[in-house]
Order: C-alpha cells, then structure tokens, then sequence
C-alpha cells in the first residue's frame, strides 16, 4: 500500500436551528413550539395590562406581538442557519487543493485522532477554537469567521475567501503563527485536562464548594461557588465578569477604582479567582485571587462528598471528578496554541 496522504481536518457545529430541529425532529414541529409560546407570552401580557385598567387597542397588541417576537424569533434561527450552512460550502470549495479533507463535528473533537493531519480549519464561533485547540497539539489551527455579523472574530481573521490561500501557506510551510498559552490541570488519581481560556472547579449543582487551597506557601479552607483559573486568552471572557462584579460591588460601596487583570495570550502564567468566598469558623477568605507563574502551581484539595468537577472552556459534559481525597495542581501548560495570523 502507498503511503496516506496528510489530511486537512475542518471542525465545525451546530446551528441553533440544527440543534432545535434535532429536538423537535421537523422545522415544523420547531415552528408551532416557537409561535406557541409567542402566542402565550402575548396572551399573559395582555391579561397583566387589563388586570391594571389599561386597555387593548389594535396598536397595543401589535407593540406586544412585536415585543415577544424579539423573544423568540424563528427567523433569525433559520437566517443564522442559512448563512452558516452556505458558508461552509463556500470554504470547503475553497480549500480543495489536492488533500483529503474530514469534516468534524464540534461533539466529535475529544475521540478524533488528528495524527494524521496536516492542518486544522475552525468554522464558527470563537468559542469553537477555544474547544478545539486543546486536543490537536502543535497543529496549525486556521480559524474562518462564516458570519462577521453574529461572530466577534478574535480567533477567527480570516474570511471565507482566504480560506484556499490560508491553508495552501500552511502546506508550503510559508505561515506565521501566534502562540497562545494553555493551562492544564493534573490529579492525583492520574484525571489531567488542558484548557484554552479558563478551568471551573466546584459542584456541579450551585450547592457550595468545600475544598483546602494552597497558593504561594498559603493554605486556607474554603467554602464558596468554586474557582476560576483562566490564561490570557480567557482573562477577558469568563474571568473578567468576576472582575466586573468586584469593581461594581466596590463602586457601590464608594470604594474602589475600576481596574482590569493585564494578561496577554502569549505570556506563560494564568490568573485565578474564588468565586464568592464565604467566611464562617471553618472558612477563611484570604486566598481569594492570584497568578500562577511558569513553574508553580495552584493546589486545590476536594472536601466535596459529590458532585465535585473540573471542566475547562465551558464544556461542562467533558469533566474531571473532584470529590474528596482528590487533589488538583493547576499550572501553565507545556503545549501552546498556534493560531494561524493572515
């Protein structure tokens, strides 16, 4: 047999509307559930507008029909499908220049072997690099923005369009990456776990988090909502809601200047924060935040008699057990990111 040539893997998702067709099995079925609820979501408001003495003229149920349909509109759902859907034909046509190419779906990810790949495209959302990122090692990661209008773009810079240029560079070995810092978590049960923007550790339900956290020498038993660890690529998504809500709070109490955590994608240490600490006889509150440089660690002992997990990026169905006896050592990763620069 011949040798295999190197494939080309292109990772795309789910359109909300696929998602919902998947649900509700027909567009049509979809459709009624969607016009159903509009339906009684104008009724509940117009029964609290006569309940006040107000009354109903043509003009107002028109307002509400109007309002509610901002709720839950379908053909957005079905626009966002259609756009996704063209534009990735589009790249696919694109980038046939000669290689295989394997089509994955963001559920497949995690059990995809990318051995024999020579490059990874990325159609969707910023988030959709962020999953992928972790599982492909030192591979080239293109990422293609298929609808500018709904995708911020940070991961995404290239077009469409470029996407035949993009990947014939990476062939030719004529491209530029951006390296990006990732950060792994490792148990000592032997669970390990990359990360792209942020790790979670806490319950899975919103119950509190018991657990002893060392940090820098110091160790403090907690009890709170659970602990972000975020790299600088994260330090402005998840993390910094954290940082929003500590600078209102602060601002509320008239103390307090609106500062912002300066982490770059490329520099080699993370950031982390405890989630709504709790102070009590058994709790303290003076580890509540800090960074984590290359070559230290973040060591957070379970006291959680279940339902304790780690997950990374949002992805909370791919997790690692965090129940007692179980201890996590959070750290800048070995393996970075290279995301492919026009």
């Amino acid at each position: 047999m011949g040798m295999q040539l190197p494939i080309i893997a292109v990772v795309t998702r789910k359109t909300r509307m696929q998602s919902l067709k998947r649900r509700w099995v027909t567009s049509g079925a979809f459709g009624f559930r969607m016009q159903q609820a509009q339906n009684l979501e104008v009724e509940r408001r117009a029964r609290a507008i006569k309940k006040k003495g107000g009354k109903l003229s043509d003009e107002v149920l028109a307002q509400l029909a109007d309002d509610v349909d901002d709720l839950a509109d379908e053909d957005e759902f079905a626009d966002e499908d259609l756009v996704y859907t063209e534009q990735l034909k589009e790249i696919l046509l694109e980038m046939d220049i000669g290689f295989p190419i394997r089509t994955i779906d963001r559920s497949q990810i995690a059990t995809f072997d990318f051995g024999r790949c020579m490059a990874v495209v990325v159609v969707g959302q910023d988030g959709l690099v962020a999953n992928t990122a972790k599982y492909v090692g030192n591979l080239p990661i293109i990422g293609i923005n298929p609808d500018p209008t709904r995708n911020d773009g940070i991961l995404l810079p290239f077009e469409p369009k470029q996407a035949r240029s993009a990947v014939q560079r990476v062939v030719d070995v004529k491209f530029e990456t951006r390296s990006i810092t990732l950060a792994e978590v490792h148990t000592n049960d032997g669970q390990q776990m990359l990360a792209f923007n942020d790790f979670f550790l806490g319950c899975r339900s919103h119950t509190s988090a018991r657990y002893t956290i060392q940090d820098a020498g110091k160790s403090e038993s907690q009890s709170s909502s659970g602990i972000i660890v975020s790299t600088g690529a994260g330090s402005t998504g998840w993390f910094s809601s954290l940082v929003n809500m500590t600078n209102g709070i602060a601002k509320f109490l008239g103390k307090g200047v609106e500062e912002k955590v300066k982490v770059n994608w490329e520099d080699p240490r993370l950031v982390w924060a405890v989630r709504e600490p709790f102070r009590s006889r058994h709790s303290g509150i003076d580890l509540v935040a800090g960074y984590i440089e290359q070559g230290d660690e973040l060591v957070v002992g379970s006291q959680i008699t279940g339902n304790g997990v780690i997950f990374s990026d949002g992805i909370e169905e791919d997790f690692l057990e965090f129940n007692s006896g179980t201890i996590a050592r959070f750290s800048v990763a070995n393996q970075r990111a290279k995301l492919v620069t026009p």
